[in-house]
C-alpha cells in the first residue's frame, strides 16, 4: 500500500495497520492469507477482499481473517477517493477537514459485518478466557478499524477517539502479558508519536486532556516493532517513513520507498511518492525518473499500470514542474490533465486545477487563472485545494509567494 495511508490512519486518530492473526506466525504459514496481503500492498483490493473472504470461508471462526477483509475494504476506500495521496498530510492537516468518505452500500456491509463477526468471536472467546492474547489482539485491531472507519465515512471524532483508545489499551495488554509480542506495541508507539506531534491547540481541546505523548519514545516503539516484528514488521517500516516524510527528512523514506517498490512492483504509489521525495531533495533529474517509469509501464501495458489515468502522470509531471518554476511546459502537462480532469480523483483534480490557475497567475494570464481556480472549486468544493484556489480569485497567485512557500519548506540539509 502507499506508506501515506498509515499517517492517514493516525492523523485520523486511529492506529495504523495491525494484521492480526490467530498466532504471530500465522500469517506466514498460510499462503492464501499471504496472496492477499500481496493484493493489498500492491492496491489490488478487490483481488485482495475476494482471496480474504475465500479465507473466511476456509476457517470461520478464525477473527483475524474478518479484520483482513475490512481492512481491505476500508484502504479500498481510501485509494478510491484519493485519500493515500503525500499531498492529503505534508505540512498541515488538510486531511482533518475532507468531507466524509461515502461507502457504496456493498462496502458498508461488509465492513460492518466483518468487524461485528470479530467482534462476537473474540467476544465470546474472552466470555471463558478474559486474557485470551489472540482474542483481546484481535479485537484491539477491529476497534481500531472501526475507529478509523467512524472518522473518515462518520466525521464521528469522539466515538472514533473512543473507540481507538479502547483498542490501544487492548493491545497495551496483550504487551504486558507476553513482552516478547513486539507487534501488539505498534498502536502505543503510534500513539505517542501522533500525540506528542499534535499541535498544541489540539492538545488544548476538551476531550484530549489526559492524553499525553512522547514523540522521540513512539519513534523508538516504532523502531522496535520495525526490526523485530513479525506481522506489523514492514507496517512499522512504512510508518517510519511516514514520519521521516512528515518531520522533513526524505533522505531517510527514500530507502524505504525503494524496498517496497522492489517488494510490490505494482504499487505506482510508491513510485509517485519516491518522485515527490526526490524533488524535496531538490533533485530534478531523479523526481522524473520515477515518473518516466510509470509512464514507461503504463505505455507497455504493465500489471497494475495499464489502468492508470494518464491525466494523474500529467498532472504529477506538471506539479514538478511548477516547483522547479518550468511554467511553460508545467502549463502543458497541466491543461493536458484537466483536459479530462474527471478521470483524477476527488484529490487529485482540485489540486491539478489549482496547480495550472497559480501557472497561469504567473504567467500573467489572469482570466485562465480565474477559469482553472473556479474549476478548483467546482471539483471538490470542500476541498483544501479549493479553499486554497478561493483565496486567488480576489488576488492573483505570486512568484514571491511561490518563494515564501519555498522559504518556509526549506528543508535542512541532511
Amino acid at each position: 500500500m502507499s506508506f501515506i495511508a498509515l499517517l492517514l490512519a493516525f492523523l485520523a486518530a486511529a492506529p495504523p495497520v495491525n494484521h492480526g492473526t490467530a498466532a504471530p506466525s500465522a500469517r506466514a504459514q498460510d499462503p492464501l492469507i499471504e496472496a492477499g496481503f500481496e493484493h493489498f500492498y500492491n492496491l489490488e483490493y478487490g483481488a485482495s477482499i475476494a482471496i480474504f473472504q475465500q479465507a473466511i470461508k476456509a476457517a470461520p471462526e478464525d477473527a483475524s481473517r474478518y479484520n483482513h477483509l475490512a481492512e481491505a475494504v476500508l484502504f479500498g476506500m481510501m485509494y478510491r477517493s484519493g485519500a493515500l495521496e503525500s499531498q492529503m498530510v505534508t505540512g498541515g492537516n488538510p486531511f482533518l477537514r475532507r468531507p466524509k468518505m461515502e461507502p457504496t452500500s456493498e462496502e458498508q456491509r461488509l465492513f460492518t459485518s466483518s468487524i461485528d463477526k470479530v467482534l462476537d468471536l473474540t467476544g465470546r472467546t474472552l466470555a471463558n478466557n478474559p486474557n485470551d492474547e489472540d482474542a483481546l489482539y484481535a479485537e484491539g485491531v477491529a476497534l481500531g478499524f472501526r475507529g478509523t472507519y467512524d472518522y473518515l465515512v462518520r466525521k464521528a471524532w469522539l466515538e472514533s477517539l473512543r473507540e481507538v483508545t479502547v483498542a490501544r489499551k487492548l493491545h497495551n495488554r496483550v504487551s504486558e502479558m507476553d513482552p516478547a509480542r513486539v507487534d501488539a506495541r505498534m498502536m502505543q508507539g503510534a500513539h505517542d508519536y501522533l500525540v506528542g506531534s499534535l499541535p498544541l491547540v489540539y492538545r488544548m481541546i476538551g476531550f484530549l486532556a489526559g492524553f499525553h505523548g512522547d514523540r522521540e519514545q513512539g519513534i523508538r516503539t516504532l523502531r522496535l516493532v520495525a526490526e523485530k516484528g513479525v506481522d506489523n514488521k514492514v507496517d512499522a517500516q512504512i510508518l517510519l517513513g511516514v514520519i521521516d516524510r512528515r518531520e522533513r527528512r526524505p533522505w531517510e523514506v527514500i530507502p524505504v520507498l525503494e524496498s517496497l517498490h522492489a517488494r510490490y512492483p505494482r504499487n505506482f504509489l510508491v513510485l509517485f511518492e519516491l518522485s515527490q521525495m526526490y524533488a524535496d531533495m531538490g533533485d530534478k533529474a531523479k523526481a522524473l525518473a520515477p515518473l518516466d517509469t510509470i509512464e514507461r509501464l503504463k505505455q507497455s501495458g504493465a500489471r497494475g499500470f495499464r489502468m492508470l489515468p494518464e491525466e494523474r502522470i500529467e498532472f504529477a509531471r506538471g506539479n514538478l514542474l511548477f516547483w522547479y518554476e518550468d511554467f511553460d511546459p508545467a502549463i502543458r502537462m497541466l491543461e493536458q490533465a484537466t483536459a479530462h480532469a474527471d478521470a483524477l480523483d476527488p484529490n487529485s483534480g482540485p489540486s491539478a486545477w489549482l496547480r495550472l490557475g497559480q501557472c497561469y497567475d504567473i504567467r500573467g494570464r489572469r482570466r485562465e487563472a480565474l477559469r482553472a481556480y473556479a474549476q478548483a472549486i467546482a471539483f471538490t468544493p470542500a476541498s483544501d485545494p479549493a479553499r486554497e484556489a478561493k483565496k486567488y480569485l480576489s488576488a492573483p497567485f505570486t512568484l514571491a509567494q511561490k518563494h515564501e512557500i519555498d522559504r518556509t519548506t526549506k528543508l535542512q540539509a541532511p
